[in-house]
């Protein structure tokens, strides 16, 4: 086989196509979404070669349209789980020791396949199953999960290439080896993308994984294996499986050969799979690697010295895009007195105007929540912050869930900065309001420090340099991902690494080469071209 210094095609960031009316893509993703939302799915289990197909399944529903039936999915049973990892680990025997620029290739090609030929197919199903509107779903499941597969092949070929100093006296190399063992990634409903990073991520570095899907997500998910297979991902490199998250996770956590998590979702069940893996360590071949992102309750906070419409304009794209069911969406926010009332006018002018249903039309803005348990969380908040006397609700509040899940934009406003929906990670479309008064800017920064557990995503708006610095420096803890003068949500695959800490995850940086190192064990080598032939050193002389 021929040999050499290979380098990956540059990356780069994949275009946003607009689908404002008139455009090609507008049209062809409303044709492939009706297409899908007419068809019946059968969604098996992929394990290695074969498509299991179990006697117990669940039905897929749009959270806009609940009793309208998309398929089913089929649930694994604990004989299926331990048939993947014997698969898996089966599949590395070959896969650890493919060239990396033939790896290389094959998820470049899913890239292309996914920004190519499957573009309206992914976006749609996107649409349908998780209740995207057109514009969240093309950010997430055509552009960033392209880029997560372009940039971490970039990223890849930086790791191997770093190496260390060598001398005339020997030659010193480390190899990036993959984890002994297999991978389990557990993802999330809310992204497309970060469902298909979290499996393909260590994939591409050589190892093989075991992928658990969100329930609320499989519709898409099973596009994505067909992106896998097409591309050419070998059998049994990726498995994907459904069923009872707690049996999954215990029969994985069980085997010696588990070798690490990638996992996005709540906080909680990632404590609780840390402890079982805690519990587990004497079972292990070696110490497995823990990557995770979990919850959050992402702030902006403005100075007096702020514009008005830029930070109105940043809650109602921050708090709301994608009924705020981002890991890093404005869920507390705290505005100086002064500023307040221009604010609120704006504010209100704004989510007004707001229009919700389904995403099939375009002109809707939100959409619905994922599913009845979240829908049922909201309104149990909202309904009680409609009694409370230290919470008043500006604009919002309804919900109806006839049809679909759909919680209105809402806006809650009070007077303890402490109040349950400024700690509690919501998850929906509820922001929460806090009004300081102006000469208190550093007692509140305090406050936005101090109020959460959480650590993930937050912003600052401020005219006044020395007052964003000052921010920027009393939050460096409070916010992995920390934006000056912008919303807290949007980062961009190579610009803005994703991660938080604190009780919002291990801060690993999807999206960068922080996280391919954590699918990798270094082994150094060092080659003496002329060994030593007398133990003595000179000092002896």
């Amino acid at each position: 086989m021929g040999k050499g210094f290979f380098h990956v095609p540059p990356a780069n960031n994949e275009p946003v196509k607009s689908y404002a009316p008139g455009t090609p893509e507008r049209e062809e993703v409303l044709l492939t979404y009706k297409d899908l939302y007419n068809k019946n799915v059968d969604v098996p289990l992929y394990i290695g070669s074969e498509e299991i197909r179990t006697k117990k399944t669940a039905t897929m529903h749009p959270p806009h349209d609940h009793k309208h039936n998309l398929g089913v999915y089929h649930l694994a049973e604990k004989k299926h789980i331990e048939k993947a990892i014997d698969v898996a680990l089966e599949a590395r025997k070959k896969w650890a020791k493919l060239e990396w620029e033939q790896r290389a290739a094959v998820f470049l090609k899913a890239a292309d396949l996914i920004s190519g030929p499957y573009r309206y197919k992914l976006n749609a199903a996107t649409m349908i199953g998780q209740s995207k509107n057109i514009y969240q779903a093309e950010i997430d499941s055509a552009c960033e999960i392209a880029d997560f597969l372009r940039f971490n092949v970039e990223y890849m070929s930086e790791i191997y290439n770093d190496q260390p100093e060598s001398d005339e006296t020997a030659w010193n190399r480390v190899e990036h080896r993959p984890l002994e063992g297999f991978v389990y990634a557990v993802t999330p409903f809310n992204f497309t993308a970060i469902a298909g990073n979290l499996p393909s991520a260590p994939a591409l570095m050589g190892n093989v994984a075991i992928w658990k899907p969100s329930d609320s997500q499989v519709f898409s998910a099973e596009i994505l294996m067909q992106v896998f297979k097409e591309a050419g991902v070998p059998d049994g490199v990726i498995n994907m499986v459904m069923g009872d998250p707690a049996m999954i996770t215990d029969v994985i956590l069980k085997s010696p050969d588990f070798a690490g998590i990638h996992y996005t979702g709540s906080t909680e069940v990632f404590k609780d799979i840390w402890a079982k893996i805690g519990n587990n360590i004497h079972t292990y071949k070696t110490y497995p690697r823990i990557v995770g992102e979990t919850g959050g309750k992402d702030f902006i906070i403005a100075h007096p010295s702020a514009n008005p419409k830029e930070v109105s304009t940043a809650i109602s794209r921050g708090a709301f895009e994608y009924q705020g069911q981002k890991c890093s969406a404005a869920s507390r926010i705290y505005l100086p007195k002064s500023l307040w009332p221009q604010i609120k006018e704006e504010l209100i002018e704004d989510i007004s105007s707001f229009k919700m249903g389904s995403p099939e039309d375009m002109s809707n803005f939100i959409n619905a929540v994922i599913h009845e348990r979240s829908f049922d969380k909201l309104a149990k908040y909202i309904d009680q912050a409609k009694k409370d006397k230290k919470a008043e609700i500006i604009i919002g509040g309804n919900y109806d869930k006839s049809v679909g899940y759909f919680v209105e934009p809402t806006v809650i406003v009070t007077t303890d900065p402490h109040y349950t929906t400024m700690e509690t990670e919501l998850f929906g479309p509820v922001v929460t309001i806090y009004v300081y008064e102006d000469e208190k800017w550093e007692e509140t920064l305090v406050e936005v420090d101090n109020t959460s557990a959480y650590a993930l995503t937050g912003a600052v708006f401020s005219k006044d340099r020395y007052a964003a610095a000052q921010a920027t420096d009393m939050l460096q803890n409070s916010a992995g991902n920390f934006y000056i003068n912008d919303k807290c949500t949007g980062a961009v695959v190579g610009r803005q690494p994703f991660g938080g800490a604190r009780a919002s995850g291990t801060n690993d940086k999807a999206g960068s080469k922080l996280n391919l190192q954590r699918w990798v064990s270094q082994r150094l080598i060092k080659e003496t071209f002329v060994p030593a032939t007398d133990y003595r050193y000179p000092f002896m002389d």
